[in-house]
């Protein structure tokens, strides 16, 4: 699959396509994993999992609120309009509701393993195999597009990311692996994928602190996950109010009440804490750590290619 080199953008009216990798060079953003996707990381390995309910759950509640909230204002005031209201929220709320509970009763699928020490990737399949693919042929873009309608201009984005199998006898419907990540705008996008393109270049130092899903349910185990979570939200507001961050303490209560963040949390821990695991023999014996001297190096050219790019942030932030 022959796709531009990282750097190179296509534009159009209504769309946008920036090429991070291959090679995988810095985007010029800063690491930022806006949708919890690093599950665990160390000095050897990342996984990478793209298994979101807790968001789900945020984007489905406020519509919840609306909806059943109007019908239940205009219960005494109009009747008919609040059965409308009943009607219409049970339809709009009801599909996805039920597709979060599906989703609760369905195995966690696996994470993609990148091993900086070997800088190779390791992508399970639901067969059971997997492949181990080398980091630098990797590809991401960033894709953004836009609609306009009555309500004014409405943009979005993912990120995706594909992945080679390394068989050249694979079957064509077994060549290629996509992964897409719902994360708005180019730059949010690049962003995401600067966390993995900084861990395998830079080292797991380079990304800011995340959610720890590897110890989440223990450290709320004592209060127990439900009542843990709530002291959480709770403590957080008032540590806000204490520091005199009275912006930030309103945002974390909008959270709470009109975006189920504590219910949120508690699905992610319920399903992440801890995150499933590769637990493939060899993937086991692929993922232990080796002596400095055996890890991989980069290639000539993504040397070059980042001494490059590089040199072009640092003229435009001249």
């Amino acid at each position: 699959m022959s796709v531009p080199v990282a750097g190179t953008s296509k534009k159009s009216l209504f769309s946008q396509q920036d090429y991070l990798a291959p090679l995988p060079i810095p985007t010029g953003e800063k690491p930022v994993d806006v949708l919890n996707t690093v599950w665990r990381k160390n000095d050897i390995f990342m996984d990478v999992g793209n298994y979101s309910i807790g968001s789900g759950l945020m984007i489905l509640w406020p519509l919840v609120l609306l909806y059943f909230g109007m019908a239940y204002g205009f219960m005494g005031l109009a009747p008919e309009f609040s059965q409308i209201m009943f009607v219409i929220g049970g339809i709009v709320t009801g599909i996805p509701a039920l597709m979060l509970v599906n989703m609760l009763f369905r195995p966690v699928p696996l994470p993609i393993r990148f091993n900086r020490q070997r800088r190779e990737v390791c992508v399970p399949r639901k067969n059971g195999d997997y492949w181990i693919v080398p980091w630098e042929t990797v590809t991401a873009i960033a894709a953004q597009s836009s609609s306009v309608s009555q309500a004014g201009r409405n943009t979005s984005g993912m990120l995706f990311i594909s992945f080679d199998n390394p068989d050249p006898d694979a079957d064509d419907d077994n060549k290629h692996l996509y992964w897409g990540f719902n994360c708005g705008g180019c730059e949010t996008a690049m962003s995401l994928w600067e966390c993995m393109r900084s861990y395998m270049e830079i080292g797991p130092h380079a990304l800011p602190q995340g959610n720890d899903f590897e110890g989440g349910r223990d450290s709320l185990k004592g209060r127990g996950i439900v009542w843990g979570i709530c002291c959480e939200c709770a403590d957080g507001i008032w540590q806000h109010l204490r520091a005199g961050e009275f912006l930030k303490a309103t945002w974390l209560l909008i959270g709470i009440v009109f975006f189920g963040a504590p219910v949120a949390i508690m699905l992610q821990v319920w399903k992440l804490a801890p995150p499933p695991t590769l637990d493939h023999p060899d993937i086991i014996e692929w993922s232990k750590p080796l002596p400095p001297e055996q890890w991989a190096k980069r290639s000539p050219e993504l040397e070059i290619a980042i001494a490059q790019r590089e040199a072009e942030l640092a003229a435009r932030a001249a």
